[in-house]
């Protein structure tokens, strides 16, 4: 069960949201975004829409490509499955006000199966909470806010062990 290729990249989560996505795809759906609300992370087969813990303190994702399937890591706080079509073999880690956190080639084009866990969501979102009472109670500036949340002693990881499984199908041809 050979790992092919790696990708890790930090991303600022805005309105709570990072996404993964096949370069070539269009929006997002709402539905996505809101599942993700429940289950963590969910998708709508060409977009992966993360949930995180709390909106500001920058969030880790890997995504890993192995040759066959793997069973989500046991220290893992959560796991969903999930599936990801990239017509193109290139992902893209997305910050949606800040633009692309990283970019990774997969081996090939397809449709990729696998599974999605984290950690850290839960410490994080309470250290934040933590900072937001304390930056009211005793008056911080964004400054000290903000090197409060870069001082996180958590880290929220979110990674993506994913396998291929079939060639994307032929869209039908619109001009035709």
């Amino acid at each position: 069960m050979p790992l092919i290729t790696t990708c890790t990249t930090h991303a600022r989560p805005d309105r709570r949201l990072v996404e993964v996505y096949d370069s070539d795809a269009y929006l997002g759906s709402d539905e996505a975004w809101e599942r993700s609300r429940t289950q963590v992370v969910a998708g709508d087969g060409y977009h992966l829409s993360i949930q995180t813990g709390q909106p500001d303190i920058d969030v880790q994702v890997t995504i890993r490509v192995w040759d066959t399937p793997q069973q989500p890591p046991e220290d893992a706080e959560g796991a969903v499955p999930v599936s990801l079509e990239s017509e193109t073999g290139q992902l893209v880690i997305m910050q949606l006000t800040f633009g692309p956190a990283g970019e990774m080639n997969l081996p090939r084009p397809g449709v990729y199966d696998g599974h999605a866990t984290w950690k850290g969501r839960e410490a994080t979102a309470a250290y934040y909470n933590t900072c937001i009472k304390h930056a009211a109670e005793r008056q911080w500036d964004a400054e000290r806010l903000g090197a409060a949340w870069r001082q996180c002693p958590t880290t929220e990881q979110y990674t993506f062990d994913l396998w291929f499984v079939r060639e994307s199908e032929p869209e039908d041809d619109w001009d035709a």
